[in-house]
């Protein structure tokens, strides 16, 4: 109707004071309220997404089509569709995107790397604040 694509459901949960250390492979949709010491990556034969909240931390290399953040993330994130950073998002390691979406308050500490098809460049939308 509006020309968006139906975005996958969230069907696991890793809750606010759960820790898992090892790498994390998931299908469909994945929301963080822990933390995790690991790979965090979606399948690529499916659409997903990825939601790491702001109670969460991530230590280590992420992977999904669409991520939503709004905790903290180190290392690597690899954002083949989407990628919305939250106002407490806070992300120590390089972006990698094909489509960025930033609110204010949030930080990056790394460089930002598009993921460019061809020579189409990638789209960029800063949030605007609606307080």
């Amino acid at each position: 109707m509006f020309n968006k694509k139906k975005q996958p459901s969230i069907k696991s949960l890793i809750a606010e004071g759960s820790q898992i250390e090892g790498n994390i492979r998931f299908a469909d949709g994945l929301r963080i309220d822990g933390a995790v010491v690991g790979i965090v990556s979606a399948r690529s034969e499916v659409a997903s997404m990825l939601v790491i909240s702001e109670t969460a931390s991530v230590t280590g290399e992420v992977h999904a089509d669409h991520i939503i953040i709004n905790g903290a993330v180190t290392g690597p994130i690899h954002a083949r569709v989407m990628l919305e950073l939250q106002p407490k998002a806070r992300i120590q390691g390089d972006v990698h995107y094909t489509a960025l979406e930033m609110h204010q308050g949030a930080i990056i500490s790394g460089q930002l790397r598009p993921m460019i098809e061809g020579e189409e460049k990638p789209t960029l939308k800063l949030a605007a604040n609606n307080a």
